[in-house]
């Protein structure tokens, strides 16, 4: 049985331990940080709802971009986290002990594949009681959709819906008991407007909005929120790559290259910061969020409004 995540000991880090059975999963424990500022959001998050203490905060797709940047974002709440993603244990290792060492909290890796429901389940059972749930991870595929193969198309609905339903229907049973949770579910401004050579992502973005209302509602009276954030075009690897391409020529430079990918998006001109994200997906886990459940709110610089 996998031991839950925890705190060092006051005094002293504690030592790095793999969790037993599982070799793509680790805890790290150390000392709680210094008081502060981080420390008047841990006490925030830890006096929230039941008062159980500690959160744990799963966030799928973690191991990079926007998803590492809300896991440090909750991390810096004091919640422990629960990173997921594809990667081995050995280049996940130098993220979940930076985390832990930047934050004082507890941190653990699992690698899962999300188009398989199994892997999802044994996900969830290592992770424990997850107070804080962020449906992160996505996959795309890019055709018309006369030319999409439908193993794209099921790709996309398994990673980007069904993963999600999966996680919030095994999580919500503790949720439930505990009297407190915060589901995020993360669409895109293409839940909120269309686009073309993309049906997959556009039809799956759509529908995990509907499914963040359809939680809301169910759970509107248990303690527990559930909300979409949908971003714009973010500074994410695959942008970073489009950039570099549009520069390889050597007719635009940086800035060009960016306005180039950022043109008909959004009017602010710039790419979404992931921490403008992760810092709103903070606030909808604090108690200020209680109230706030079933939205869909874009963070898209404009784009949305156009």
């Amino acid at each position: 049985m996998i031991p839950p995540l925890r705190a060092a000991p006051p005094g002293g880090a504690g030592p790095s331990r793999a969790l037993p059975g599982l070799p793509s999963a680790c805890v790290i424990d150390i000392k709680p940080g210094p008081s502060g500022r981080d420390g008047q959001l841990r006490q925030r998050v830890q006096q929230d709802g039941a008062g159980t203490g500690r959160r744990r905060a799963l966030v799928t797709g973690s191991t990079g971009g926007l998803g590492l940047a809300v896991a440090g974002a909750l991390a810096a709440m004091g919640c422990d986290i629960v990173l997921h993603g594809l990667l081995a244990e050995g280049p996940a290792a130098e993220l979940w002990g930076g985390l832990s060492r930047r934050h004082g909290v507890a941190v653990r890796y699992h690698r899962a594949d999300l188009a398989d429901a199994a892997a999802i389940a044994a996900m969830m059972t290592a992770a424990g009681e997850v107070d804080i749930l962020v449906n992160n991870a996505a996959t795309r595929h890019f055709a018309p959709i006369e030319a999409m193969p439908p193993e794209d198309w099921e790709a996309d609905l398994a990673v980007n819906l069904t993963a999600a339903f999966h996680t919030i229907r095994l999580a919500l049973p503790g949720m439930r008991a505990r009297g407190w949770g915060r589901i995020v579910n993360m669409s895109s401004i293409y839940g909120l407007v269309g686009a073309t050579d993309r049906v997959g992502y556009v039809a799956t973005k759509t529908a995990l909005i509907g499914l963040t209302r359809a939680v809301a509602l169910e759970t509107a009276r248990q303690g527990i929120t559930c909300n979409a954030l949908c971003p714009g075009t973010t500074l994410t690897p695959g942008i970073e790559e489009r950039i570099r391409a549009a520069m390889a020529g050597g007719a635009l430079d940086r800035a060009a290259a960016s306005s180039h990918i950022l043109a008909g998006k959004q009017p602010s001109g710039r790419f979404i910061a992931a921490e403008a994200v992760a810092g709103l997906v903070a606030f909808l886990c604090s108690e200020a969020g209680r109230d706030l459940t079933g939205a869909a709110l874009p963070v898209d610089g404009g784009w949305s409004a156009t």
